[in-house]
């Protein structure tokens, strides 16, 4: 698979496996951003927010303030980009709620409507809002790690980590939690620069 970043908010990969380059882009850096297939001079673009399947938004439609974040990255470490995809409800004031109503990672070549034949659970321990979340390779075996940031209650943030296990990604404890947002670009998964073409 040929992954590279054109600017710090594009990635160029070929998500759908069609032998055509995509992009991904997130312009708001805040993990709510599209991809742009194209295939014999069409564009087609697919936000996040639209992978979604029927029924997930059908439970979504009676709560208010839903919102739709996912990261891209090779959780299984077969050379396909991954969806791992969140659907959570913000918070009301200080007091965290428990409304996340999908939390799953789709696995790659993904369809171009960000669909999956294959997907696993995200398993984490809390079901409060995810504000952001973004992938790493700190250890370098290929396989991505997840970064969620989550509302902490009393206008706090957590930070977690999540790594490929049993069919899924596991969530594990606090890695930062304070008053403000940990500073998402550090251990950002870096790829090559895009060559010309």
């Amino acid at each position: 698979m040929s992954v590279c970043a054109s600017d710090s908010t594009t990635l160029r990969a070929d998500v759908d496996a069609d032998g055509q380059l995509d992009e991904i882009r997130d312009q708001n850096r805040n993990a709510s951003g599209s991809v742009v297939f194209r295939r014999d001079g069409h564009r087609t673009t697919v936000g996040v927010g639209d992978a979604r399947g029927f029924w997930e938004k059908l439970r979504g439609a009676l709560k208010e303030d839903m919102v739709t974040r996912g990261a891209f990255g090779d959780f299984d470490g077969d050379g396909y980009l991954d969806l791992a995809l969140f659907y959570s409800q913000r918070d009301a004031g200080d007091s965290t709620r428990d409304s996340m109503l999908v939390h799953e990672v789709r696995y790659g070549p993904l369809a171009r409507d960000l669909g999956s034949h294959r997907t696993g659970t995200v398993r984490i321990g809390s079901q409060a809002f995810v504000s952001g979340v973004w992938v790493t390779d700190t250890d370098r075996d290929g396989r991505s790690e997840l970064q969620v940031l989550q509302s902490g209650g009393d206008g706090m943030i957590a930070r977690h980590v999540g790594r490929p296990d049993d069919g899924g990604i596991s969530v594990g404890g606090e890695e930062f939690r304070g008053p403000d947002r940990p500073e998402t670009e550090l251990g950002r998964l870096v790829f090559p620069a895009c060559a010309a073409r």
